[in-house]
């Protein structure tokens, strides 16, 4: 009896076989795909030289060593209420970090918006790797590299995965495209509380957003050696002095804990410091939010250490040489929505 192939059928072939089987095609229960990266487990002492020979966190799901993870190859678009990875589309922006996790949740078990013990796993291996990629960091161009361009499609953002290789995350069309640039992209598993670190247990990506019980509180503050400035909205401290502390002595509005947009402050990722004596956890280390050595290629980290801050990860399209996969963003509310942020799924099975 003839085998006969549903279109579905086909399409996933064809996508694993142009991609060596590194890429498939995920689809939800109406039937619409994603096209999803595999990365398979590896262990800190891969990416991180001295570091623990155990899986790294993003493969721990509720105590379970998970053999695989795979993440949205394009940053996302909204269809129907639901997230989508799908090749030159324009990326979904204006979103807020809850629309963003309905958005992946409604696709079905294990689907998520992707965390950043996620994103970390990826990042430290494109360090490791020699990948870390380039990408839309200057209206359509990559500043380091100007020639490499991507179809525009809106204000300075670029078709999803229309780079070069160079734009993904392994350098090659089957690596995860836009990793750097194009748009912020909203993470869960970590945010700042008054200028303190919470993080998730593992990779546990259900962990409820409001019930900090179930975060990791990490004991670690964002603290800045200056003081804050209550009179000027949004400012921008550029004589940044943030480092990582015990506690948070100077936070950069001195007007109480608000979620409200007064000033901020960043420096390369690679430079961020401690203070004198306090001695930085591994973890913050391996989920990328303090850096384990050097060469982390200029990559920002921006925040605001007051109020509830949510996780971005990336830079977008405007932030030039401060763009990259060690890009950091802890100065947004979960509120926030404009034209330069966006988000990926991930899904767990």
């Amino acid at each position: 009896m003839a085998f006969i192939l549903s279109t579905k059928d086909v399409y996933r072939q064809a996508v694993e076989s142009a991609t060596g089987g590194k890429n498939t095609v995920m689809y939800d229960d109406k039937g619409n795909p994603s096209i999803m990266v595999r990365i398979p487990r590896f262990n800190l002492s891969d990416v991180i030289d001295g570091a623990p020979n155990t899986p790294h966190p993003a493969f721990i799901v509720d105590g379970v060593t998970k053999s695989e993870i795979w993440i949205s190859k394009y940053q996302n678009i909204v269809q129907d209420g639901r997230a989508y990875s799908l090749p030159g589309m324009d990326p979904k922006v204006y979103i807020t970090f809850d629309q963003a996790k309905a958005v992946c949740a409604a696709k079905g078990n294990g689907w998520h918006l992707i965390t950043n013990a996620e994103w970390a796993a990826i990042a430290l291996w494109c360090k490791k790797n020699g990948t870390m990629p380039r990408g839309n960091n200057q209206t359509g161009q990559d500043i380091d590299a100007p020639y490499e361009k991507g179809s525009r499609v809106g204000d300075g953002r670029t078709a999803t995965g229309s780079g070069p290789a160079s734009w993904y995350h392994d350098g090659t069309n089957a690596g995860i495209a836009d990793l750097n640039g194009n748009v912020f992209e909203w993470c869960d598993g970590l945010r700042l509380i008054n200028g303190k670190i919470y993080v998730h247990h593992d990779n546990n990506f259900k962990t409820p957003v409001d019930d900090l019980t179930q975060w990791v509180d990490t004991g670690v503050f964002l603290d800045n050696s200056n003081p804050g400035d209550d009179q000027k909205l949004d400012h921008w401290i550029s004589d940044s002095g943030l480092h990582l502390s015990d506690q948070r002595t100077h936070p950069l509005y001195t007007g109480g804990d608000v979620d409200s947009y007064y000033a901020n402050t960043g420096r390369p990722f690679e430079s961020l410091p401690s203070k004198q004596g306090f001695t930085v956890p591994e973890l913050l280390k391996y989920l990328a939010i303090a850096p384990a050595d050097s060469g982390y290629r200029g990559d920002y980290i921006w925040a605001r250490n007051y109020g509830n801050r949510f996780a971005r990860r990336g830079g977008d399209w405007g932030s030039g040489a401060n763009a990259g996969v060690f890009g950091l963003e802890l100065d947004a509310p979960r509120s926030d929505s404009w034209g330069s942020a966006g988000f990926r799924s991930a899904l767990v099975i």
